[in-house]
């Protein structure tokens, strides 16, 4: 498999979200329309390219109205939706994977005005322009959208931009800031605030969860493990991901991560020994998410991941994505790649197991994931091959060293419990 140029137009359109990422890093208030009427011109022809050009000689004249700035998020989305489209069907033609259609739920997410406000304020200020006292003002935002159960994914999506402008305050010292990343989340936040996006459509699936490995996802206060594998079900065999979430403190790092998630002793051996699982009346959301629980699966024997690449993941079916995470940074498919790995930017390795950039380079196979990072495609590796050894992310879950490792854990534990009785 080789991608060695991405899709016709992606380049281009790339540097057009830059350009609108480097207008909201000084501000509308001060950035000139240019940037903005490429974006116009560039949707010009679908369906949202009328008001994306009314919506930008508004804010070039000065007149920069919530609605304006809502157009704008939902073009910039666009664009980069197309991107993602085109990137996902090169990658899919080169598998030759097949891929069910995106199938929405019902209901809808709840509107909330009471962020927009902030987030109009952060584009006409711009990044440049954030200080201490413009990100605490998001705090009764923030607060207030914590305490509706049916606004939490905004409310977390907003406290984490907010907490990451806090760190970086104030923004004009500093020499590089995350433009990319800090649109993204700005768009994302200001669409779901407009409400009216359908849940994913849920099932519940029965059958074999045959692992194909574990990626481990880490921030300052939480680490999430996200598991790869096929679902075989009657009739057809799916891609799926399932994991689970917990908290940590941004000093347990590494091996120390795995003793945090105790709570799914299922789980953790599961992976640790590459078991498949059974799964009995587990939730399936569209997206490909299947919703973990322990007293719904159990466990069988060991299952190699790369035979479970070689035989079932050809004919696998890959979820569809639904419409607001059509994004080229959420592209993550496993993939099986035979011989030398020299030809692939090798990126995303964690702490927490035993695969180095050497033993990565060296390897013979790879189970990874593909994904598109900095206008390249790269493989993140979450199994690899090399001789009779076969190294996963996983494989110190259970060992001696990760128990070790986790017994600062128990004493974090302990020092909070003295402090809270006290």
């Amino acid at each position: 498999m080789r991608l060695d140029a991405p899709p016709a137009g992606v380049e281009e359109a790339l540097e057009v979200v830059t350009g609108f990422d480097e207008a909201l890093t000084h501000g509308f208030a001060r950035s000139g329309g240019e940037r903005l009427r490429a974006l116009a011109g560039a949707l010009a022809t679908t369906p949202v390219g009328q008001r994306v050009a009314e919506a930008t000689e508004k804010i070039a004249a000065g007149s920069i109205g919530e609605e304006h700035l809502t157009v704008l998020a939902a073009g910039r989305s666009a664009l980069l939706g197309a991107v993602h489209d085109a990137l996902l069907g090169q990658l899919d033609t080169a598998l030759g994977r097949q891929r069910a259609e995106h199938v929405a739920g019902e209901g809808g997410s709840k509107a909330a005005e009471s962020c927009r406000s902030w987030l109009s304020e952060l584009a006409i200020t711009g990044w440049r322009g954030v200080d201490h006292d413009l990100v605490s003002a998001s705090s009764q935002v923030v607060e207030g959208l914590l305490a509706d159960p049916g606004s939490r994914r905004l409310a977390v999506l907003l406290d984490g931009l907010a907490a990451e402008l806090s760190a970086s305050a104030p923004v004009a010292t500093m020499e590089h800031l995350p433009a990319r990343r800090w649109a993204d989340l700005w768009s994302r936040a200001l669409l779901l605030s407009q409400g009216g996006w359908p849940e994913a459509a849920a099932e519940e699936v029965s059958g074999r969860l045959l692992i194909l490995g574990v990626e481990v996802q880490e921030h300052g206060t939480a680490v999430q493990v996200q598991v790869h594998g096929v679902l075989e079900t009657t009739g057809q065999n799916l891609l799926v991901r399932t994991g689970v979430v917990v908290a940590k403190v941004d000093t347990i790092v590494g091996l120390a991560l795995w003793p945090l998630l105790g709570g799914y002793p299922l789980l953790l051996k599961a992976l640790a020994e590459q078991r498949a699982v059974e799964v009995r009346g587990l939730t399936l959301l569209s997206g490909g998410d299947l919703l973990w629980q322990e007293d719904k699966v159990a466990l069988q024997d060991p299952a190699d991941p790369f035979v479970t690449a070689r035989v079932l993941l050809p004919e696998a079916v890959a979820p569809g994505v639904a419409p607001l995470e059509r994004h080229p940074v959420r592209i993550a498919e496993p993939v099986l790649i035979e011989g030398k790995l020299a030809d692939y930017d090798i990126e995303g390795l964690t702490a927490a197991g035993p695969i180095t950039p050497e033993l990565a380079a060296g390897a013979t196979a790879c189970v990874g994931l593909m994904r598109w990072d900095g206008g390249r495609w790269v493989l993140q590796p979450l199994a690899v091959q090399k001789g009779k050894k076969a190294p996963h992310n996983a494989e110190l879950a259970l060992s001696p060293k990760a128990t070790k490792a986790g017994e600062a854990v128990n004493v974090l534990r302990e020092r909070a419990g003295r402090l809270l009785r006290k």
